[in-house]
């Protein structure tokens, strides 16, 4: 099964991407994956309060997963699974795609107004022509609407 991958984040982005993804695979009958990302900065940190870091980044972003993943059973009648990865967004995104054969298209959402977001523009540099999936960004100012309309 095609997998939708899309990373969480806390940007009104992020819910573009999400939406669009769900969309798509409840109508080509694929998945969505959401990775959730902890960042190196967040744990940096001694160890004993380095590891409580990165234990309190975990339940957090299983505590998003959790909404996010009931709105899409709700709305689309699609399950998401959850993968979180630790390091630099850009890296983690592309092993997360190396290492899950079944994903085949990446979902971003661009920033509303301010060029296309870090993300997206680490990834198009990083990667150019070399991306080994195809590349969706949504827009970060499309309406709802609009998304229903295009997915």
């Amino acid at each position: 099964m095609r997998k939708f991958l899309v990373v969480m984040d806390d940007s009104p982005e992020f819910l573009n991407a999400l939406r669009f993804a769900a969309i798509r695979a409840k109508k080509t009958g694929g998945g969505v994956e959401i990775l959730g990302i902890i960042a190196p900065e967040e744990f940096q940190h001694w160890i004993g309060v380095g590891e409580t870091m990165k234990a309190e980044a975990r339940e957090r972003i299983e505590e998003h997963f959790k909404v996010f993943s009931k709105w899409m059973i709700d709305k689309e009648g699609v399950e998401p699974e959850l993968v979180i990865r630790e390091g630099e967004k850009s890296t983690a995104v592309l092993e997360q795609i190396e290492a899950d054969p079944d994903v085949g298209v990446l979902v971003l959402g661009a920033c509303k107004g301010s060029g296309p977001g870090p993300l997206v523009t680490q990834l198009v540099a990083k990667s150019g022509g070399d991306m080994p999936v195809p590349i969706t960004v949504v827009p970060g100012g499309m309406s709802k609407e609009a998304i229903i309309s295009v997915s």
